[in-house]
């Protein structure tokens, strides 16, 4: 797709359709891919990017004015007192339809700046800067936006396209390795539904794919943006193609429920994803070998694939109120083998436990 110093731009389809460019030093392009008649503008960002976000703001506030609304980072973020608080600058700053919002953070941040977006005179445009690994491959794609509930996450929220996406990748420079690992939880969830090269490249060196500057890492977040652009561009609404995207995430989101999120999104889906694996391996679908390269490319990379053993009620229940399902019905994205993603609808209960006794600890 590029090399390690050109930029990509990887399109994504649809009734509104949008671009996503990749690439470094790159943040001069927010200002180009905001709505012509903006003329305010509103970062939502975390406190640790504070002298980002204010730099950001500069770069923006040439023409226009530009506001920055400070949010709780990760999950604590995404709350209705949250949204209402950025409710209240916006309407306190006369925002109009034709002004707009930018993402400035991690997939929570995202996902939280893209609902006011959605809701905010009912609907004005967003464009998306995710700061993270996944925010870049997963988050900010996709035109998914949502807060959670005291019930579950994201059960609340809006389908909203951004007007575009802007992947800087010095932005992931600064970032730990536990955090870029976390995100990349996300890429590899591509590589076993969609992209097989994803784990050819971390089996062929794990520290290479985690390091932001490397041509491997690149190269894999490129494929999972692709992935995503390919998948929401036929399915917006996950009316179907879409649903595979949530291998992994009936587990993994009844995880970060059950640990009040203070689990990272992507270690409980590398649980949700083993768990899948061997959901798929115990109905008779997906290989031995492939269900155990699962296991070893996700510990290789220092992702868990276990959970508590005696958290199986817990966490059947909530995934019995989960969004995917339909009606009681519960659904899981399994695999026939790699890249070969399908749904397996209302599994008998004796086999989802079975399968989850492979992963408890």
């Amino acid at each position: 797709m590029s090399d390690t110093t050109g930029t990509t731009v990887i399109p994504v389809a649809g009734a509104s359709p949008y671009d996503v460019t990749i690439g470094r030093d790159i943040l001069s392009l927010v200002g180009s891919a905001l709505p012509e008649g903006a003329r305010k503008v509103l970062i939502v960002h975390p406190p640790t990017l504070s002298a980002q976000a204010e730099r950001l703001r500069e770069m923006l506030g040439v023409d226009r004015q530009v506001l920055l609304a400070e949010i709780p980072d990760a999950e604590q973020g995404k709350r209705v007192e949250v949204a209402a608080f950025c409710w209240q600058v916006l309407g306190q700053a006369d925002f109009t339809r034709t002004d707009a919002v930018v993402g400035f953070g991690g997939g929570a941040v995202t996902d939280l700046a893209g609902f006011v977006a959605a809701t905010w005179l009912r609907g004005i445009a967003v464009v998306q800067v995710p700061t993270t690994v996944l925010g870049m491959v997963d988050a900010a794609v996709g035109g998914k936006t949502g807060i959670n509930t005291a019930e579950g996450k994201n059960l609340v929220g809006a389908f909203w396209p951004p007007a575009a996406v802007v992947c800087d990748l010095d932005l992931l420079d600064g970032l730990s390795r536990n955090e870029r690992v976390a995100g990349f939880a996300e890429v590899v969830k591509a590589g076993f539904i969609w992209h097989p090269e994803i784990l050819d490249l971390i089996e062929a060196d794990p520290e290479a794919a985690v390091d932001p500057r490397s041509d491997a890492f690149r190269r894999s977040i490129e494929l999972a943006i692709d992935m995503k652009a390919k998948v929401v561009g036929e399915d917006l609404r996950e009316a179907g193609l879409r649903e595979v995207l949530n291998y992994g995430h009936t587990l993994g989101h009844a995880i970060e429920h059950a640990e009040r999120y203070q689990w990272r999104h992507g270690a409980a889906i590398s649980v949700g994803m083993m768990f899948a694996a061997e959901l798929s391996r115990l109905a008779g679908r997906l290989p031995d070998a492939a269900a155990q390269r699962h296991r070893d490319i996700l510990e290789t990379l220092g992702l868990p694939t276990s959970y508590r053993s005696g958290a199986w009620r817990q966490l059947l229940a909530t995934m019995q109120r989960d969004k995917k399902t339909r009606g009681s019905m519960l659904r899981f994205i399994v695999l026939d083998d790699i890249a070969k993603p399908t749904v397996l609808q209302a599994p008998d209960e004796s086999l989802l436990f079975a399968a989850y006794q492979e992963v408890g600890a």
